[in-house]
Parts: structure tokens; sequence; C-alpha cells
């Protein structure tokens, strides 16, 4: 962790939410007049598109799951290094997953490949993380200890299957049993290595649908924010003691309440006014704090 240099590391399973999170992070820092370095955790895979369905095809093989969510499929040592970096110099290393063939172009490349690695850029404010290991601990590296902030996103189960199964239908032109065959692959991977990192977390955002999600694989729609609650985890309020205010959270947020004495619950349509209300005084002493 670093005063100077801080690091805010946003954390959730594919489709869960983190890009929505991301888009308000940047409204913040744009509001605040922020210079950001954007990290995506896509660029911390290990291997790209043609050699990760070649890796999967071995595990098949043998009979043992392997997916993205795995330690193995990651370079959790290299983005442990990176927000270490970061923290001490305001410095380090990264590069760019091209998901699709508009993004290759621009760099003469296929999709499913990574840029080269480079040089973040120098004189930034801050380093923000969105993807699947911001808070990852493996064998042999631990993310969590050198982020400053940590935000998990955490659909219940089948709202994140809804959003992930349309998601790579529409946008990914994956098929409905491709999707499938995806999610049953990563679920060993699932309940060791992403689960975990929700107890690492500072604050917890868990969207709830109120309309009946009991067979994600059929689905045809996703819930709409007003179809459902977000729930806001906070593990530790001492933390935040002076920056947070429950009541205040409760009167500005119409239609929430506090379900526990670190949880407010509000509607999901309120999202965006929740993460400015939370998040803006948050990152305003992690700039005041950093002495410059």
């Amino acid at each position: 962790m670093s005063k100077k240099h801080p690091v805010i590391s946003i954390t959730g399973s594919s489709g869960a939410g983190t890009t929505t999170v991301k888009n308000a992070f940047q409204h913040i820092f744009a509001r605040l007049g922020l210079k950001a370095v954007i990290v995506e955790g896509d660029s911390f895979h290990r291997y790209d598109r043609k050699e990760m369905r070649r890796k999967i095809d071995e595990f098949d093989r043998k009979g043992l799951p392997f997916s993205h969510f795995a330690a193995e499929a990651n370079l959790l040592d290299e983005l442990e290094t990176l927000f270490r970096q970061y923290g001490e110099t305001g410095g380090g290393k990264a590069r760019r997953y091209l998901h699709t063939l508009e993004e290759a172009v621009a760099f003469g490349q296929e999709p499913g490949t990574f840029t080269p690695w480079q040089e973040i850029p120098k004189n930034t404010d801050l380093l923000f993380y969105e993807g699947l290991h911001g808070a990852a601990v493996s064998k042999t590296a631990d993310a969590s200890k050198y982020a400053d902030l940590i935000v998990g996103v955490v659909p219940t189960i089948n709202l994140e299957w809804i959003q992930k199964i349309l998601r790579d239908i529409g946008e990914r032109g994956y098929r409905r049993d491709e999707v499938t065959d995806t999610i049953l692959r990563r679920m060993y991977d699932y309940v060791h290595m992403i689960t975990p990192q929700f107890s690492r977390t500072d604050i917890n955002f868990q969207r709830v649908p109120t309309v009946d999600t009991s067979n994600p694989f059929i689905a045809r729609y996703v819930p709409t924010p007003d179809e459902s609650f977000v729930v806001i985890r906070f593990k530790e309020p001492k933390k935040f003691k002076g920056i947070i205010d429950f009541p205040y959270l409760v009167a500005m947020l119409h239609d929430s309440f506090m379900s526990r004495r670190n949880t407010i619950v509000i509607p999901g349509g309120k999202m965006g006014l929740a993460i400015e209300i939370i998040f803006m005084p948050i990152i305003e002493k992690l700039m005041r704090d950093r002495g410059l």
C-alpha cells in the first residue's frame, strides 16, 4: 500500500458487472480532474486465445478442470509486481488483451492476442485495476496486500450466469452451449480462486434480482437495475470513519435501508449514485493523503 501512489482494485468474475463500476469510477476521476492508469485484468492472462484453447483441450483429455479463473492461467506474480512497483514509484509495466477484431486491427494483430508490455504513463494520480484477480492470492503472489482500496462486484450466481451467457452470445459470438461448458469448466476455480477474494475486499456490491432467475440457461433478458436490489457491505466501517456516514447514505438513497451494522441495501437503479456518494470522499481522502 502507498499513500503517494494509490492503487484501487475492482474485482469480480466474468459478467459480474465490473465494467459498469469502472465506468462510474472514471466519471469520478474526470470530475476530480485525476489522471488514472487503467489496467484491465484480462491483460494478465498467461495465454492468448489460441494457446488457451490448446491448454483447455490438454486438461480436458486428462479429465481436469482448467479456466481463466485458475491461478496457473494468469500472471499473478506480474500483477502483484505492478501493484507493488506502482505504489513504490508510480511506475510499472502493463499490456492489453485484444478481445475483438476492431481492437486488434488498430494494433495490426489478431483478436485474442496481447500487445507488447510497455511502461505505464508517468506522473499519474492513481492506478485503477478492473478484472478477475484484483484481490487474488496464490502460492507465490498476493496482489491484495498492495492495494489501497479493494471493491468486490458480486451478483448472485444465477444473475452472474445470465449476464455472462447473454453477453458472450450477443457480443462475442459464442453459442449458448459453448458458454454453458465454460461455466461448468470454471466452477472449481470459481470456488477456490474467485470467491475467497470477496473476504479480502473493503467494500462489496452484490446485485440481487427481484424477478425469477431460477433457470439462467434459458433466460432471454438480464434483469434490469430496477428489478433488483444492491447489497453494499463494508468490511471494516472503522476504516472509513469520518468519511462514510450510514444515516446520510440512507437519507440520500431513497428506499434504502440498513440490514446489518455494516450493510446497506439500495434499489438497483441507485447503484451509480451510490458509487458516487460513497467513493467520491474516499478518493478525495486518498488524494489528500498523498501530500503532494
